[in-house]
């Protein structure tokens, strides 16, 4: 019964000044809204990244030259200036297909200028054989793919992604026109489909035949990269220690090679979008902390005015704890509605985002469960020093006041 009295107390004299306990309330509303909102970006780009990451396929393996810490500064994929993997290794591997392995993929790849008459763009260029396709999941659009028959020939054909076919030809048609790059004229046969890897643009490359790659670009039998898949997800284990069985009997060591999988690298995108997330929503939140420091303000100066009304309640019988447990109430109002309007701008907000910016969002509910439960720990926190003020003021000092 007391309790209820206090509260009804607590909110008829919020009520009775809107405009100041709207004010008051606005720090809350702002850092409880922006957490919601960041973290529900933060969490929509982590799956946003991670399904395109595991669109490619979430049973690859990637085998490259030298340990990725293996020097300070060293790039991944080298080892001091000489790379190991070749296409004997990948001859092995693709020898060993069977129980665990399905595909072997192997990759070249070199940065250069393609041109289409007048047209020009500074692109990738990928070397690779049939089976890239199917591993990747990444197929054409329009034409086809690299064949066997491209890299025993070493034919000078190439398979343009969306983004530089856009680049050169526009909106007409590339299917047997000729590009050139390197020292060569290469004959387009296909286009593949629009595709994202992550914040990788899988668009913005070409592709030829390993066998042309090696001989008429970067004049080396050496391979960046081997894409291998296993048979299942639960294959994956068993496919890698067979992989570094082979790799470590042919090369003489197993820090002659890296071998990481799919799940490594969506672990590692998701722990950096985490980290992100969490940075923003925690510089979001010292907004929070603002809004505490406005609700203790208000309630010291509430105190302030409603001295005579205090030492008139403990005239009458109110206990240091009535008084305390008063203001705590009118406080912890403050900072829960507060909270939930911020929480309901954050949603808002994150809708919003995701309607015009065309952003993928995620509302998380432990989330919006930790904002709320901290801005009302925030209005307990900063409202205690004022309630406590108020509860050991002396009655007959309190009455005296004008």
């Amino acid at each position: 019964m007391i309790i209820m009295e206090n509260f009804k107390m607590a909110m008829a004299s919020l009520l009775s000044n809107k405009l100041r306990s709207i004010l008051t309330m606005l720090g809350i509303i702002i850092g409880v809204g922006s957490v919601v909102a960041m973290i529900s970006v933060g969490q929509g780009a982590q799956q946003s990244v991670t399904s395109r990451i595991g669109s490619l396929g979430s049973n690859l393996l990637y085998v490259n030259s030298g340990r990725a810490n293996a020097a300070p500064g060293a790039s991944q994929g080298a080892r001091g200036a000489v790379s190991l993997i070749t296409m004997k290794e990948y001859e092995l591997l693709r020898q060993a297909k069977g129980e665990f392995i399905q595909e072997v993929v192997p990759e070249v790849g070199t940065q250069t200028t393609v041109q289409y008459g007048k047209q020009s763009t500074t692109t990738t260029i990928t070397g690779t054989t049939a089976d890239y396709s199917q591993l990747r999941n990444f197929k054409p659009a329009v034409g086809r793919f690299i064949d066997e028959q491209d890299v025993l020939e070493m034919s000078t054909v190439a398979v343009l992604g969306d983004t530089v076919a856009q680049d050169l030809f526009g909106d007409a048609d590339p299917l047997g026109k000729k590009v050139r790059f390197g020292r060569e004229n290469f004959t387009v046969v296909g286009v593949m489909e629009p595709k994202q890897s992550g914040p990788q643009d899988m668009g913005d490359q070409i592709f030829v035949p390993i066998t042309t790659a090696q001989k008429r670009l970067t004049g080396s039998n050496n391979i960046k990269q081997i894409v291998i898949s296993a048979t299942s997800e639960n294959a994956m284990d068993l496919a890698q220690a067979q992989v570094e069985t082979i790799l470590t009997r042919k090369l003489g060591s197993a820090d002659k090679f890296t071998i990481r999988n799919q799940q490594d690298v969506i672990n590692t995108v998701q722990g950096t979008t985490e980290t992100m997330t969490m940075l923003l929503a925690g510089i979001t939140g010292i907004s929070l902390l603002v809004g505490g420091i406005g609700i203790m303000n208000i309630m010291l100066v509430s105190v302030t005015e409603r001295t005579r009304e205090i030492g008139i309640r403990k005239a009458l019988g109110a206990k240091q704890n009535h008084i305390l447990f008063q203001f705590l109430v009118e406080s912890t109002t403050l900072s829960s509605v507060g909270g939930l309007i911020g929480v309901i701008a954050g949603i808002g907000i994150s809708y919003l985002i995701s309607r015009i910016g065309q952003w993928t969002t995620s509302v998380s509910l432990p989330a919006v469960l930790i904002s709320f439960g901290f801005s009302t720990l925030v209005g307990v926190f900063f409202g205690l020093y004022p309630a406590k003020r108020a509860a050991s003021l002396d009655p007959i000092e309190a009455l005296r006041y004008e």
